[in-house]
């Protein structure tokens, strides 16, 4: 079975100034490629559709959606294969579970990779040379509806293939361009950010324990300065799909129980968490590795 995965991909300056997180998505690449995956799902926020939508590209490319940053980081590339016959598959997958506001997936040949998408994945599989499709995010529906949808993938990671959120763990850009810039690293962290992740981490310990995930499919109104880290909550989305991929498919999940590391915990800028979750087994059970 693959992991489930949420990695927080950070400003598109990681690309060429990785810092820490840098260093621990590297050593996470090493472990996702001795796994071999067939191919790969990636959810990120920054492809946003109005319902849902599957890439079906034969061959992929690095899209810059993103300015004023250095020349150098408009030249980097990720060419990797596509898989119309994986995306064929997904749409498949989440027609049939019927949830709730996905009742249609369309299918999309010309959307390219965003760089929620293939910044990651170039520390991960850096020679691309395994499939990627991308799965639109839907804004619209709230974190529950999401970690229904990770249910409906669920069983694509026991047939070898990976299942990956992109977002950051917390995202207002207000703090990062509003004013005097911080450093990218090394900068001393806002306080609400960990008063922030360090609720987001005792509710998932809780949802992987007993399956419940209402509390944290709540947290814009339970979690300490939820909308100051998440004035809109595209970026966190893609974390209730890698959730609810690690759950599985029935509600009650299995004694096996998902088991979650948290493999990247700093934060840049100074507001943004770059938290990176790799899931592995399936269904509640198990508790939060940090």
């Amino acid at each position: 079975m693959l992991p489930a995965i949420y990695v927080s991909h950070g400003s598109p300056m990681l690309a060429i100034d990785p810092g820490p997180s840098g260093a621990a998505l590297n050593a996470l690449g090493d472990r996702l490629r001795a796994l071999a995956p067939k191919g790969i799902v990636v959810i990120s926020a920054h492809w946003i559709y109005s319902t849902l939508a599957v890439s079906t590209r034969e061959r992929q490319e690095a899209w810059h959606d993103f300015g004023g940053f250095p020349r150098e980081l408009y030249a980097l590339r990720y060419d990797a294969p596509g898989s119309p016959t994986l995306a064929t598959r997904v749409k498949q997958a989440l027609e049939t579970a019927k949830v709730p506001g996905v009742c249609y997936v369309a299918e999309d040949s010309d959307r390219t990779l965003d760089h929620g998408a293939w910044m990651p994945l170039r520390h991960f599989f850096p020679d691309a040379d395994v499939p990627v499709i991308q799965l639109a995010l839907n804004p619209y529906l709230p974190p529950a509806r999401q970690i229904e949808i990770g249910r409906a993938l669920a069983p694509l990671r026991e047939e070898g293939y990976l299942v990956m959120g992109s977002g950051s763990f917390t995202h207002n850009l207000e703090e990062v361009f509003g004013g005097a810039r911080p450093v990218q690293h090394g900068t001393a962290v806002a306080p609400y950010v960990d008063a922030f992740r360090g609720w987001m981490l005792s509710a998932l310990d809780q949802a992987l324990a007993t399956g419940d995930t209402s509390l944290i499919a709540d947290y814009r109104e339970q979690a300490p300065y939820a909308r100051r880290a998440h004035p809109t909550d595209e970026h966190l989305l893609p974390f209730y799909v890698a959730l609810g991929a690690a759950l599985g498919p029935e509600p009650e999940g299995t004694a096996a129980g998902a088991r979650v590391d948290r493999v990247a915990d700093d934060v840049t800028y100074g507001v943004l968490a770059m938290d990176t979750f790799v899931f592995e087994g399936m269904g509640a059970g198990a508790t939060v590795a940090t």
